[in-house]
C-alpha cells in the first residue's frame, strides 16, 4: 500500500480527488490538509509516499511547502494545478508529475504510476532535486554556490564566517550563520533554512560542511546538516538511527552512517 496525502484549500477539490483515488487498491489516503502548514504537519506525522499538492493556496503555497521539506521525509509529489500552458511545460521539462484541474482519470493513473517508481531513496533524492530546480527556475532564485559561499566582510580573521553572502543576480543577501537552523540537499541543490526563510542554492553538502564551524554544525545524514543548538530532543529509531526534533517542530533523521555524531549533539541537548 502507498500512503497518500491530499493538500488543497478547496474542500470540493479534496473530495473529488478522494473519490478518484478510491479506485486504486494500492493507494490509502492517510490525511488531507487544507493549507501548507497542515501539509507539513501531516508529512511529519504520517510519512506519506505520495503527496497531491495544490500549487496555489493562500499563505503558504505549494512551493513554500517544497522548500520546507527535508530529503529524508520527502514524498513523491504530484502537483494539482490550474496553471496555464507555460507552467505545465515547465513541469514537463523538469520531469515533474502534475494534474490539471479538472482532473482526468487517465492522467491521474499515469501520474500515480510514475510516483510508484520514485519509492526508493535514490529516486526520491533525484525527485527533490528536480523539484528544487523547478522552484528556482520559476521564482527566479537560481543561485550559485560560488556566490553563496563567499563570507561577508568583517569576520575579524576567524576561521569560520559569521555570515554567508548569497547572491541572486545583482543583489546579495547576507545570512547570519548563527541563525541557520538546518541545511538539506538533493542532487546539486541545497536548502539553507535560516530565521524562518529558505535559501536555495547550487553546490555540494561537503563544500558547505567544510565552510561551517563543526563545533556548531553537525552532519546527521548524507543530505542534512543541523545546528546542534536547535535540537530540542532525540528519540532512537531502528538500526542505530535517531529522530531529531528541532525548534519550530522540524524533525530530521540521523542516519546510521553518522551515528557517531550523536555525541556531539547529545552533549548540548542533555
Amino acid at each position: 500500500m502507498l500512503k497518500a496525502l491530499i493538500v488543497d484549500d478547496e474542500q470540493l477539490a479534496r473530495r473529488g480527488l478522494e473519490i478518484r483515488l478510491a479506485k486504486f487498491q494500492d493507494i490509502e489516503i492517510c490525511a488531507q490538509s487544507r493549507n501548507g502548514r497542515e501539509a507539513l504537519e501531516a508529512v511529519r506525522e504520517h510519512a506519506p509516499d505520495i503527496m497531491f499538492l495544490d500549487v496555489q493556496m493562500p499563505g503558504m503555497d505549494g512551493f513554500d511547502v517544497l522548500r520546507s521539506l527535508s530529503t529524508s521525509n520527502m514524498p513523491a509529489v504530484i502537483f494539482v494545478t490550474a496553471y496555464d500552458e507555460f507552467a505545465l511545460k515547465a513541469f514537463d521539462a523538469n520531469a515533474l508529475d502534475y494534474l490539471l484541474k479538472p482532473i482526468n482519470d487517465d492522467r491521474l493513473a499515469a501520474a500515480i504510476e510514475r510516483a510508484r517508481l520514485d519509492s526508493d531513496e535514490k529516486r526520491a533524492n533525484e525527485h527533490r532535486s528536480k523539484l528544487l530546480k523547478f522552484v528556482c527556475d520559476l521564482t527566479g532564485q537560481e543561485l550559485t554556490l560560488e556566490a553563496a559561499l563567499q563570507a561577508a566582510s568583517g569576520n575579524g580573521g576567524q576561521s569560520y564566517p559569521k555570515r554567508l553572502a548569497i547572491r541572486d543576480g545583482a543583489e546579495t543577501t547576507c545570512v547570519n550563520v548563527d541563525e541557520i537552523d538546518w541545511i538539506d540537499a538533493a542532487g546539486d541543490y541545497m536548502c539553507v533554512h535560516a530565521d524562518g526563510q529558505t535559501h536555495v542554492l547550487r553546490g555540494t553538502m561537503q563544500h558547505l560542511e567544510e565552510l561551517l564551524d563543526p563545533g556548531v554544525f553537525v552532519r546527521v545524514h548524507r543530505s542534512a546538516i543541523v545546528n546542534r543548538n536547535r535540537v530540542k530532543s532525540m528519540r532512537p529509531h531502528r538500526n542505530g538511527e535517531y529522530f531529531l526534533s528541532l525548534d519550530g517542530d522540524t524533525e530530521l533523521k540521523l542516519s546510521r552512517k553518522y551515528k557517531n555524531n550523536i555525541e556531539r549533539i547529545a552533549h548540548r541537548s542533555t
